[in-house]
């Protein structure tokens, strides 16, 4: 049975940190890989990164394999987060062998962040180590094949898309090969995901999945982003994080293109994308359980499409799934507020 999710990838697990109340509105997402680690690859697109352990992920460099991945709001700071995940990690002896003793490891954590700061309205309320550590719990805790929360949960807590709540989406396939790739991601873009003549979510269109929303009701939706845009600050910096994972064998130079073709999926959703305010990167993580047809060298490509694909449908997964949020640090209403539940 498969739940239309990151964790149907055997192995994997999702767990989440949301911190909503006192000034906060941010958040970790962590990928946990199954025990022994998965091959991993980043390709990052955005003209303003914020990321941890990426060069270890270059196909010419020593690390093969990763035990977690973190997504975190917080911007830089946030990137504190990773730290909670290593020192779990290090206690259950899961890392890089360093020494002869099964103890001596170097969790490697690539980790990337988005830009949240003050949305909740304390610019200094931002994820740390310990949010970090009960996302890795959370993620551990959780059973094999478990549904993922979406929305506005974890990375996602406080991420927008233009001037829309964004959050966290997530979505699955199963190729007639057997193999199975997901998508995970966090959509908190500076560009639109809407249609600004027609209210239509640009990746619905590319899906063939087109629900149009009635003259009247975009007009409204119109006003109403309207009349809040003077109470929110423009921002400043915004990015769209995402994980496409599959169990097929890959090499890290077949997991960094992978990673590298998600990023259309990302395109497809979003206008405009991978901009100097963005820090667009997408994370690939294979956890090698099935080889790809050695027979057809062009095996690779059914996989390429598929991250896209889902990476597209991720993203209107995450904003059909975000609740709108009106508090001290700005008003950011949801698409499901804006044209309904559709």
């Amino acid at each position: 049975m498969t739940v239309d999710a990151l964790t149907d990838v055997a192995g994997l697990r999702v767990g989440h940190a949301t911190r909503t109340d006192n000034g906060w509105l941010t958040g970790t997402t962590v990928v946990l890989a199954p025990d022994g680690g998965a091959v991993a690859a980043v390709d990052v697109r955005g003209g303003g990164p914020g990321t941890k352990e990426t060069d270890a992920l270059d196909p010419r460099n020593l690390v093969q394999k990763v035990e977690a991945i973190v997504l975190t709001g917080g911007s830089a700071y946030g990137l504190d987060a990773a730290s909670g995940v290593m020192a779990w990690l290090e206690e259950r002896g899961r890392g890089v062998r360093v020494g002869v003793d099964p103890a001596h490891v170097v969790p490697v954590v690539p980790a990337a962040c988005v830009f949240d700061l003050g949305r909740g309205g304390d610019f200094r309320a931002r994820p740390d180590a310990a949010t970090g550590r009960a996302a890795v719990e959370a993620a551990a805790a959780s059973e094999l094949g478990a549904r993922v929360a979406e929305g506005c949960v974890g990375a996602g807590t406080g991420a927008t898309v233009g001037p829309m709540k964004g959050g966290v989406g997530t979505a699955s396939t199963v190729l007639d090969s057997g193999i199975t790739v997901a998508a995970l991601v966090v959509a908190n873009a500076a560009g639109s995901v809407a249609d600004p003549e027609t209210g239509v979510l640009y990746g619905e269109l590319l899906q063939g999945r087109v629900s149009w929303p009635e003259a009247h009701v975009h007009d409204a939706a119109r006003r109403r982003l309207a009349e809040i845009a003077a109470k929110n600050a423009p921002p400043p910096l915004n990015t769209t994080l995402a994980v496409v994972a599959t169990d097929a064998v890959l090499s890290k130079a077949q997991a960094q293109k992978l990673a590298g073709t998600a990023h259309d999926g990302i395109a497809r959703a979003v206008r405009p994308v991978h901009l100097l305010n963005d820090g667009d990167t997408v994370f690939t993580l294979a956890t090698g359980e099935h080889a790809l047809d050695a027979e057809h060298p062009l095996a690779l490509n059914e996989l390429l499409a598929a991250g896209a694909d889902l990476v597209t449908r991720a993203i209107v997964r995450a904003v059909h799934a975000a609740e709108s949020v009106d508090g001290p640090g700005g008003a950011w209403p949801s698409y499901g507020e804006l044209y309904g539940r559709r």
